[in-house]
Parts: C-alpha cells; sequence; structure tokens
C-alpha cells in the first residue's frame, strides 16, 4: 500500500496502521492518497467485515495535518487542494460499509482527531490527550471536525475544545462521548481487535444495513443508498435490470 500507511487483512478483520511514526504521523498528500487507496481496496472485499485504523507509534495516534506541507499554501490552494482533499477521503473512510475501529494512543489533535471521529467508534488508551488546536496557529478545523465533533460531544463542548485550543484527557473524552471505552496502552490493540472480531461474527448485512441508517439519521450517508439497493433486489428490480439486458420492454407485477 505505502511505506507511510500499511493495510493488513486477516479473514474478516482489516487492520489500516499509519507508519510515519518519526514525524507522530502528521498527515500528509501522500498519507491522504495511501489511506484513499486503502478504502478502495476495502469496499471491493465484502469479505472483510470490520476495521481497524491504529498507529505504530505508540507516542501518537496523529499528531494532526503536516504543517510543512499546509502553511506555506495560499487561500485559493488551501481550498482548491488540502481541504477539498481531506474532506473527500475522511469522508469516503466515514463511508465504507464495514465498520470502522480506531485505537487510539498518545496525541490524537488537529487532522488526527478528525480521522478519528471519521471511524464508527473510539477506543483509546488512558494515556490519550485529544485537541483540536487549529485556532492556535490561525486555522480552523478543516477536515470535517467541527461538524463531527459538534455531533460526538454537543455543540457547547465542541466550542470549549475549538475556541481555546483545549487539551483533553481519555477519562474526559470518555465520559464526553468522545470515545467508547477506554484501556490500558498495553491492551489497546486487543481490545479494539476483539471488538472488531465481535462485529465480524454478525450478520454483515444487518450491521452494514445499520450502520447506514444510523449515519443516515446523524446526517450522514443518505438512506437513499439504502432503498437504492433494496429496489434493485426486489423481483420488479431483478425484472426491469433483465429487460434492459434482453432489450425487451418490463413486465413488472404488483407486490
Amino acid at each position: 500500500m505505502s511505506d507511510l500507511l500499511r493495510l493488513q487483512v486477516d479473514g474478516p478483520v482489516a487492520r489500516i496502521t499509519l507508519a510515519r511514526a518519526e514525524k507522530l504521523n502528521a498527515l500528509t498528500v501522500p498519507m491522504l492518497d495511501a489511506l484513499d487507496a486503502a478504502c478502495g481496496q476495502l469496499e471491493r472485499t465484502p469479505s472483510v467485515r470490520a476495521v481497524v485504523l491504529d498507529s505504530e507509534n505508540p507516542k501518537a495516534f496523529c499528531s494532526g495535518a503536516d504543517i510543512a506541507e499546509w502553511g506555506a499554501l495560499t487561500p485559493s490552494e488551501m481550498w482548491r487542494v488540502w481541504t477539498r482533499i481531506g474532506h473527500r477521503i475522511f469522508d469516503r473512510l466515514a463511508t465504507l460499509p464495514q465498520p470502522t475501529i480506531a485505537a487510539i494512543h498518545g496525541l490524537a489533535f488537529g487532522g488526527g482527531l478528525e480521522l478519528a471521529m471519521a471511524c464508527d467508534l473510539r477506543v483509546a488508551a488512558s494515556n490519550s490527550t485529544f485537541a483540536l488546536p487549529e485556532a492556535s496557529v490561525g486555522a480552523i478545523p478543516g477536515w470535517g471536525g467541527t461538524k463531527r465533533l459538534a455531533r460526538l460531544i454537543g455543540p457547547s463542548r465542541a466550542k470549549y475544545m475549538v475556541f481555546r485550543s483545549a487539551r483533553i484527557d481519555a477519562s474526559t473524552a470518555l465520559a464526553w462521548g468522545l470515545v467508547e471505552e477506554v484501556v490500558e496502552a498495553a491492551s489497546l490493540s486487543i481490545r479494539a481487535h476483539e471488538i472488531a472480531r465481535e462485529i465480524a461474527s454478525r450478520a454483515p448485512e444487518s450491521v452494514q444495513l445499520s450502520k447506514q441508517l444510523i449515519d443516515a439519521e446523524a446526517g450522514g450517508l443518505s438512506a437513499e443508498t439504502i432503498a437504492a439497493g433494496l429496489a434493485l433486489a426486489l423481483p420488479n428490480g431483478r425484472e426491469g435490470a433483465e429487460a434492459f439486458k434482453a432489450k425487451r420492454d418490463p413486465s413488472f407485477t404488483d407486490s
């Protein structure tokens, strides 16, 4: 996949690992491109039923977007390239058919926290620290952070974090609903994969349709995608497709 990001598949569970350890996994365009490619592969692999996203550096899940890449951009470049790429790829991660679990230890700052929030679930090590510090450098969260943070912890707490560039610890993140579980650092990978295997043991259609319905209710992926799939699976949907291929008029029946 990439020296900066690895994708491993072990039966029904896949693992995406951020591997720019020496830079605390600060996100670059090549890393985003690798994540995009990983999502594309997972979309085409229905045998994968759950995905764990983690880091090989125990000091940081992800320290955020690499300021060396975006700090010199013009406003036009920032809009045309940087923010649009991040939005598109994080949204692709969020809308994967498979449930995703972020296994977080150390820092989850800025774009790193936005990346974690694009996952369905978050399990954190007790040494984790969370922040959207963009206001301290004259920026704003640009990859969906304000929307996802407010949805998870509420508008007032989101404002508290964003306005102050405030850092919160794992216990606060758990109490506020930013993460679902907090475990000791040594147990983080084990626990994240336990949850992934449990999800993978359930009926995949039930899990994936439930994900889409919950996300649609929360203002994410439209329920239209479910309806479109259902329509094609029904007898009249199959008849329409067969008639089109046979170049004949369809013969629809009452449900």
